[in-house]
């Protein structure tokens, strides 16, 4: 057995605040060897990442402070303690031996400087390379990391390449120096499953290439399972389970571990059944997103809402058509010439036609770039059609005039990606939710506006003293509820749930998929669901379209299209979800093998 590259003893690190001091990272211990893959996974404020930026000594503040031990077997200086590295010699260490990717490769990367030219800087600063042996080595690591024309990406900015490719770009740069310990800190979050299942794939052959060894930071259990050799459970700052990844998954011991691994929605979990949570498992904890009274449910409850399934899908075909898009296209005009004329067009979205019917939940899924969103955007008229008609209950809402549409709007709302964005800093939670019936004129004065929004925060699981406070103040669960409240607040007849759940943690995921799916049966709305995570879709949906390249290319009930998929480019979509299934971490270790038999 090799020695560890790595030995953790004790790690604590400590914010101090005006309340007090908070045990971000609460004494604990591990170790990794080389070529070994350890995944630390918790929910935001677990304390995986302040544990990486602790080891990195990322933490600058005057109000941090970290004791203990993180001794690192460096090829420079021999088995150094890196808590306690003079400055010139963390610097040294860093980048050379010891890399990190982060979370958003969009803040990470310098916008101003092409992405070569960044990947170049890491091998002039830690090297002897000159400037044309450095570019030749950013050539071969994009063409590793698996980039399109290396040239051109080397050429590219940031904001001209995919969410996928800025992440293989830093990557790229972090395994520039060979590496003996790279730190992943959540570095497929919110990318969609190919993409992320390439990611990951390249940050295993990299691994197998250089014998690095890996500090994978997750939220996802399942992206875990097919990646980790051991994982850490961090709940509160203390690693409360460690072991083998099968074992894990198979024989969870923390009632914490559990929760995480049922929260998020499986292709086996029955449809729109309630979603367990991290507080059905640890009850007597203060952890609960909602802060209002916990919603009443049962292990019986998704038995019960899939026995009625048939007799709510078949009611739903029996009700009127609500929406109806007809041939609906929108293109995007491409300038070049000193002239800037148009010489092409960008299809984001190409004839599409499809209807949703009252108290219908439509999925629309498909990878980044093919069509999804601006779909949704184009059936609010947020972004103008190119062309077709777009009939809602009955009137066609292309040919209304500005103010025509602001008043049809009422009836169809949008819940956004990021909450925090969608909200108004600088207004309390109490006027963001009054705000449209204000515009609407909806009830008589702001006495009953008000009285209103505290009903849409109770309904939403937020207690009634959250009207006073101010977005920041809330967890991203909690501000994806306040978006819900506000876009009920005019009694929509349909929602469009844009990733509304797409970087929230698998509890949190789980409480605001139970709250959409009640307030759906309570409400009798219809809603048209915007994802990439294919689980989810299957889980809320009543029908499925899956969309590519600006066209749906395939469509049916959940059922159909995960039995039976026509289309490759939806069995492509299906093939690419982390199960986590016993027999599929078996498989993913067989595969892991022999990727590196066949290296070595």
């Amino acid at each position: 057995m090799p020695n560890p590259i790595l030995q953790v003893r004790d790690l604590e690190t400590v914010f101090s605040t005006r309340s007090g001091t908070t045990k971000a990272v609460d004494r604990i211990s591990f170790d990794v060897y080389p070529g070994e893959v350890v995944a630390i996974v918790g929910e935001s404020g677990s304390g995986k990442s302040v544990t990486a930026l602790s080891l990195m000594r990322l933490l600058h503040a005057d109000d941090v402070t970290t004791e203990g031990s993180a001794v690192f077997s460096s090829t420079k200086y021999g088995e150094v303690d890196l808590l306690q590295l003079r400055e010139q010699q963390l610097q040294r260490v860093r980048g050379s031996e010891i890399s990190m990717v982060f979370q958003e490769p969009m803040s990470s990367l310098n916008p101003v400087y092409t992405c070569g030219k960044q990947v170049a800087e890491v091998l002039l600063l830690h090297t002897k390379l000159s400037k044309k042996e450095a570019k030749e080595r950013v050539l071969q690591l994009f063409e590793q990391a698996k980039l399109p024309q290396p040239e051109r990406i080397y050429k590219a900015y940031p904001h001209e390449l995919s969410g996928g490719q800025k992440q293989r770009v830093m990557i790229a740069m972090a395994m520039a120096c060979r590496p003996a310990l790279l730190i992943a800190d959540e570095p497929t979050t919110a990318l969609d499953v190919t993409v992320q299942a390439r990611v990951l794939q390249l940050i295993d052959e990299l691994r197998v290439q250089e014998n690095t060894a890996v500090l994978f930071i997750s939220h996802d259990l399942g992206v875990v399972a097919g990646i980790a050799d051991r994982v850490l459970v961090m709940y509160q700052g203390k690693v409360v389970e460690q072991g083998k990844v099968l074992g894990i998954f198979t024989n969870p011991q923390h009632p914490y571990t559990k929760g995480l691994l049922a929260c998020r929605p499986q292709l086996s979990t029955p449809p729109q059944a309630i979603l367990p949570t991290i507080s059905d498992f640890l009850p007597e904890s203060k952890y609960n997103d909602t802060t209002g009274e916990p919603e009443k449910k049962t292990r019986t409850a998704g038995v019960t809402a899939t026995s009625s399934t048939y007799t709510a899908d078949a009611a739903k075909h029996q009700k009127p058509v609500l929406l109806q898009a007809q041939d609906l296209k929108v293109y995007f005009p491409v300038q070049k010439g000193f002239f800037s004329r148009t010489a092409e067009y960008v299809k984001a979205v190409d004839g599409v036609s499809f209807e949703v019917k009252y108290g219908e939940t439509l999925a629309l899924v498909g990878e980044s770039g093919s069509g999804k969103t601006t779909l949704g955007r184009a059936l609010l008229r947020l972004v103008e059609p190119t062309a077709g008609r777009i009939l809602f209950d009955g009137q066609n809402l292309t040919c209304l005039s500005p103010e025509e549409l602001r008043k049809s709007r009422r009836h169809f709302q949008m819940v956004f990606q990021d909450p925090y964005a969608s909200l108004n800093p600088m207004h309390t939670v109490g006027e963001a939710i009054m705000e449209p019936m204000q515009v609407h004129n909806f009830y008589k004065n702001d006495k009953e506006r008000r009285g209103k929004a505290m009903e849409l925060l109770g309904k939403v699981g937020l207690p009634e003293e959250s009207f006073q406070r101010y977005p920041h103040e809330f967890s991203g669960g909690q501000r994806q509820r306040i978006s819900i409240a506000r876009a009920l607040a005019l009694k929509p007849k349909c929602l469009i749930c844009d990733e509304s759940v797409s970087s929230l943690d698998v509890s949190v995921q789980a409480q605001v998929l139970n709250l959409l799916n009640s307030l759906k049966q309570e409400l009798q709305i219809a809603c048209i669901f915007i994802t990439h995570d294919l689980a989810v879709a299957k889980h809320m949906a009543d029908r499925i379209l899956v969309m590519n390249k600006g066209r749906i290319v395939e469509s049916g009930t959940p059922d159909m299209l995960f039995e039976q998929p026509r289309h490759a480019y939806t069995r492509m979509l299906i093939d690419a979800i982390p199960k986590g299934e016993p027999e599929d971490i078996k498989a993913a270790q067989r595969q892991r093998a022999a990727l590196k038999a066949g290296m070595l």
